[in-house]
């Protein structure tokens, strides 16, 4: 592929993600369940539903895993924070198999468990510390990856969901790479950004060499 089309093919993905940027804030839709989807959209009153649903998403489906906060609300009648904080590991072990929440229940509840301490002793009970204040990219992510069962692969996510969709105000991009996902990494190929034998870290430094400003500009 010449560089002339090749310049082009990245101008159209960077403006596409421009534009995403740029749309008015909208309602989260992931589950296909609005009462779930209403849950983790809810940033103002359920910050920890966000967060914990990002923490489940791992090695599954990712709308299922997106749905575990709506299905233990449903179990304990409610998901404010003080309600989970009440919720041992015990139980909540029993309520992952009970419910079949994960392929791996007892490693999930556990890292549930913890996101829900973690919330509680380093962000006072307000998952939304995480983000607020407008903090750099780099700490965002950061403060993901302390997350008990967090890689960088949803470290990212989360901080570009947070950025994209929900419009939080970060003093910049820089660190919000690309998630380096099947798809993702399909397109790549297919337009000749990098090889078909390519690594996962190939596939993260092209994104930052063709949009250094903000690599997770390509994700969708």
């Amino acid at each position: 592929m010449g560089k002339v089309n090749l310049d082009n093919i990245v101008k159209i993905l960077v403006k596409r993600g421009d534009d995403l940027l740029r749309e008015p804030l909208r309602k989260f839709e992931f589950t296909g369940n609005t009462e779930a989807d209403n849950l983790i959209s809810n940033l103002r009153d359920y910050p920890h539903a966000f967060v914990l649903a990002c923490i489940m998403d791992r090695q599954m489906r990712a709308e299922k895993a997106w749905m575990i906060p709506h299905e233990i609300s449903i179990e304990i009648n409610g998901f404010d924070f003080p309600k989970l904080l009440s919720l041992t590991l015990s139980k909540l072990n029993k309520i992952f198999h009970k419910k079949r929440l994960h392929r791996f229940n007892d490693t999930m509840a556990n890292n549930f468990y913890l996101g829900v301490k973690r919330i509680h002793d380093v962000y006072n009970d307000n998952a939304s510390n995480i983000w607020s204040g407008s903090p750099k990219s780099a700490t965002v992510v950061r403060r993901f990856l302390q997350f008990d069962g967090v890689g960088i692969k949803i470290a990212s996510m989360a901080t570009n969901t947070l950025a994209r969709d929900f419009k939080i105000k970060m003093a910049d991009k820089l660190c919000i790479d690309i998630s380096p996902d099947v798809q993702v990494k399909r397109v790549f190929t297919r337009l000749s950004l990098i090889s078909n034998d390519a690594t996962n870290d190939e596939l993260i430094y092209c994104a930052r060499e063709l949009s250094p400003e903000y690599p997770g500009v390509f994700d969708l």
